[in-house]
């Protein structure tokens, strides 16, 4: 199951966790962001112990979000060493999503 990713915890798994992290921003009423739901679910368990797959709801945490200056959802961005490396903004496939992890890897 992803990882629930909010304002409190979010810069400690982005900087501190040592791992490639990947995080969904959502929300509930998002039909894009309900497609890829069970890709992010999937690479969940596909990634685990290599990377860290988490999501944000944008709705519940307007910190993260307007830190980050999100105005698109979906949008998943990847976080190497702390750094943000990489971005997809809307819904796309699993094996987009799939490459960007296993190079970034």
């Amino acid at each position: 199951m992803a990882q629930e990713i909010n304002d409190g915890n979010f810069d400690e798994l982005t900087t501190k966790s040592g791992k490639l992290v990947l995080i969904d921003f959502w929300a509930e009423w998002c039909g894009p962001c309900r497609m890829i739901t069970p890709i992010i679910e999937e690479l969940s368990s596909e990634f685990e112990g290599k990377a860290i797959i988490g999501k944000v709801n944008v709705d519940e945490n307007p910190g993260i979000t307007t830190k980050l200056k999100i105005r698109n959802i979906p949008t998943l961005i990847f976080y190497k060493d702390g750094a943000e490396v990489d971005k997809i903004v809307g819904a796309t496939s699993k094996s987009t999503i799939v490459s960007k992890l296993n190079s970034l890897l």
